[in-house]
């Protein structure tokens, strides 16, 4: 049995990839359905290597006889189209921020808890979390079970592509224009991101913290353990795609890294790679593309009792987005429709 799909957003970065990987992965769908905003339709976009789709109005929609949606337009969008979506009989997965917390919709990373998918049937909806949480947890969720993790200190590194297409050229035009003696004021960022990093991503809150770092709090313990001390610095840095994080963990019980490579080498979507000679990690820039959550640097904390840190990577708009969200849509056909 095929299933009609649609993606919703589908001319941004995120949608775009959403397109791609359900192409790649021969998703078991008789139709798919390119939707965004009425500016948008009637424009052409990719759907894997040969084939094209005419993007349609996303408000002219009508989602009867939909029984997927794969959503990445901005929160305010999903909070007006992902019920009307659900409420016409699709399930929604959704990429933005809006429902991640509510508590009738599962926050979801299939590698970690795949069982909170069955929840979908409360709003009709299921959450696809922040990208730096996703890595993150993914990594997290081996060492959690070997050692149990009390508190977590992470500071990331994270991509332009993580802020859209406009950002990601900013940073084109005004590393273009440094070299021509030219200056660009920052119109998407605060400051310049070419040549720079900027410790500033989302808004402020009333603590002093980011809603990046929020995310990153709230959403490892409603995935991972509630249990979890998590502290975050999220920042923003000059590259296209993919996300680092450099993660301090306090645990439980001792965990050497030898058993710390093993379980997370074990665990369904962590590659390590962890060879302790100059260029025996992995960077952004190598798994650009790739689908893998990638750990280097693993290595015990002397200065804490049960100390470990870990060096985290992934493409961001492949598992920290779309993949994520594709994963999610082949659980949910495996297993509960």
């Amino acid at each position: 049995m095929g299933y009609r799909v649609a993606v919703v957003g589908a001319t941004g970065n995120v949608g775009r990839e959403m397109l791609q990987i359900l192409a790649e992965r021969n998703f078991p769908a008789d139709d798919v359905v390119a939707l965004a905003s009425a500016r948008s339709a009637g424009k052409q976009t990719s759907f894997g290597e040969r084939s094209t789709l005419k993007v349609q109005d996303l408000a002219k929609f009508d989602f009867k006889g939909i029984d997927i949606v794969l959503s990445s337009p901005g929160a305010k969008v999903s909070a007006e189209h992902s019920p009307r979506a659900a409420k016409a009989g699709a399930v929604v997965i959704d990429n933005t921020s809006y429902w991640r917390m509510d508590p009738d919709v599962p926050l979801v990373v299939p590698e970690v808890n795949a069982r909170a998918i069955a929840g979908y049937k409360a709003r009709g909806i299921i959450a696809n979390p922040n990208c730096s949480t996703i890595q993150m947890v993914t990594a997290l969720k081996p060492i959690h079970e070997a050692a149990v993790i009390k508190r977590v200190v992470v500071a990331t590194y994270q991509s332009t592509s993580g802020a859209g297409k406009e950002a990601m050229d900013e940073l084109l035009n005004q590393t273009k224009s440094f070299f021509v003696n030219q200056t660009l004021e920052p119109s998407k960022f605060t400051k310049n991101i070419a040549f720079n990093v900027i410790p500033h991503i989302d808004v402020f809150m009333d603590d002093g913290s980011t809603k990046e770092e929020w995310k990153m709090v709230v959403e490892t313990k409603k995935i991972l353990d509630p249990k979890i001390k998590v502290h975050a610095t999220c920042v923003r840095v000059p590259t296209f795609v993919g996300h680092a994080e450099a993660v301090n963990l306090e645990l439980e019980q001792p965990l050497d890294e030898t058993e710390a490579r093993r379980v997370l080498a074990a665990q369904p979507g962590v590659l390590v790679v962890d060879r302790r000679e100059p260029g025996g990690y992995v960077t952004p820039q190598e798994v650009t593309g790739q689908d893998g959550v990638f750990v280097s640097r693993v290595r015990v904390d002397p200065t804490i009792d049960n100390g470990l840190s870990l060096w985290i990577v992934s493409d961001n708009l492949r598992k920290g987005a779309a993949l994520n969200a594709v994963q999610i849509a082949e659980e949910l056909i495996r297993s509960y429709i």
